[in-house]
């Protein structure tokens, strides 16, 4: 009888490989055309044709992806604006989680005062929808790939925040912290050398998908013109360009949408498999 069970198992196992694999493959594959775009396309996607203009893909083998109205090439600048969704996303969701989890460790640990400050405000915060805040924040402050990054900072902080909390809450009266405590140990020691690296890995799946999802954020208010400065290239920018060319220029837009949706897929995936890897339980959620 224990034999199904072990097949299974092994299935799973083969199936969580395949995950990580074809993660690895999406993600590092456009990470990597990104860290070279300079060595790739020197002139940064910013070299005008007329005579190519919205010259279609597969055509010529100067412009596999085709080129846009202005004749750039589609796909130097697929993978010059992958620089900044990337740059985005990854610099937002580490500034979120320096925030995110210095509060959360001291709303956990000290409760009382703390916890009742920091867990209001995050819920003030979680009750304003987020396009509302957007709308708010650039209209005060402007767009530009800085504010874009501080608004998703702080949409943000407050996921780690409450994660991180609910995580020390559950190991505050554990026996290891108690005896740290017993012998006088510093809180600062306690929270950042006792308690913050028995709660890491959930924080970690946590930020690869929050890259994920701030790759998409970033697109979506470029392509609303709440983003990035529109001269710059970006996948969202590049969305927006393309929308008013699709009925007979598809690819200008296609692209950069396919670009997106196969790094937010490898980031998923990836963030799928750390999950259950960091899974003490044994993969419970499946």
């Amino acid at each position: 009888m224990p034999a199904k069970p072990a097949r299974r198992g092994k299935k799973f196992a083969r199936f969580r490989q395949l995950e990580f694999v074809l993660g690895i493959l999406l993600a590092g594959g456009m990470c990597l055309a990104v860290l070279f775009s300079g060595f790739l396309f020197p002139d940064g996607g910013e070299k005008i044709d007329l005579m190519a203009r919205l010259t279609p893909p597969f055509v010529k083998a100067s412009h596999i992806f085709g080129t846009d109205p202005l004749g750039r090439d589609v796909l130097a600048r697929v993978i010059i604006g992958g620089k900044i969704s990337l740059q985005v996303g990854l610099i937002s969701v580490a500034g979120a989680v320096a925030i995110g989890v210095v509060m959360g460790l001291v709303a956990g640990y000290y409760r009382g005062f703390w916890d009742i400050l920091v867990m209001r405000f995050a819920d003030v915060q979680l009750a304003l929808p987020f396009i509302l805040l957007a709308i708010t924040f650039i209209a005060i402050v402007g767009g530009g790939i800085t504010n874009t990054i501080i608004l998703l900072i702080v949409s943000q902080w407050v996921q780690y925040a409450r994660l991180v909390r609910g995580l020390v809450l559950s190991l505050r009266d554990r026996e290891f912290i108690q005896s740290a405590r017993a012998i006088g140990v510093a809180d600062i020691r306690i929270l950042f050398s006792h308690l913050l690296p028995n709660l890491i890995g959930p924080v970690i799946v946590l930020m690869t998908l929050n890259v994920a999802t701030n790759i998409l954020l970033e697109s979506s208010l470029t392509f609303l013109g709440l983003g990035v400065n529109p001269l710059i290239p970006s996948w969202g920018g590049m969305l927006a360009d393309g929308r008013t060319y699709l009925q007979n220029a598809w690819w200008v837009s296609v692209f950069p949408g396919l670009a997106i949706m196969l790094t937010v897929l490898g980031l998923n995936l990836l963030g799928d498999w750390l999950r259950d890897s960091l899974d003490p339980t044994g993969k419970t959620s499946q």
